[in-house]
């Protein structure tokens, strides 16, 4: 697992940070109303239609809700944080540390086994806090989103608890699959071209 985390980190941690904070934000805000239409003179302004089944006038639009599924048996999970709000962050993180540790269910049990928890030393653009989630083995199938756990272990304070990680998080995160590179016999390399040197590699 150190061997995963050391080696692919260095690979993909700069291009996952911009990914990261691309991704929008599960708090997303109100869209602007557009502008009224305009009546012709001496005509009368069409009557309001019936209100949606369900829909709130003024209400902002859901974020959607993200499923973190991994189709290869190993993975890495990027969430940025905003700087001001790591200490919230990594509150949710230990009890959600916690939460594996002690859940009965089979499913976590298994996720748990190969889950860990790094967080960046260099910061990512506009100075958010990444943290990576490196799951290693990973299951293929079962969603490895925090919110159904948390809500599991801590069912009267899970509303809490994901109030201060939605207002922590700077994204909705990116997932990466992951697929081992096995070792194999070393292929023939072709033949230098007759009357030209090999190059001589440089220091």
């Amino acid at each position: 697992m150190v061997r995963v985390c050391a080696v692919l980190m260095v690979g993909v941690l700069s291009s996952a940070i911009c990914l990261s904070v691309a991704v929008a934000s599960p708090q997303q805000l109100p869209t602007a109303k557009p502008p009224a239409p305009t009546v012709p003179a001496g005509q009368k302004p069409p009557a309001p239609g019936p209100p949606t089944v369900g829909a709130q006038p003024g209400a902002p639009t859901p974020a959607p809700v993200q499923t973190r599924t991994f189709t290869s048996p190993a993975g890495l999970i990027f969430t940025p944080v905003r700087p001001e709000r790591v200490a919230d962050f990594e509150k949710v993180m230990a009890y959600f540390q916690a939460a594996l540790a002690k859940s009965t269910d089979a499913t976590v049990r298994e996720q748990a086994f190969g889950w860990r928890i790094y967080k960046a030393t260099e910061t990512g653009p506009g100075g958010v806090v990444l943290y990576v989630y490196v799951l290693d083995p990973a299951m293929m199938g079962p969603d490895y989103g925090i919110g159904k756990i948390l809500a599991d272990a801590y069912p009267d304070e899970a509303a809490q608890l994901w109030k201060l990680y939605t207002s922590a998080v700077a994204g909705g995160g990116t997932l990466l699959n992951l697929t081992p590179v096995k070792p194999v016999e070393p292929p023939p390399l072709d033949a230098p071209a007759k009357g030209k040197p090999s190059p001589v590699p440089q220091p």
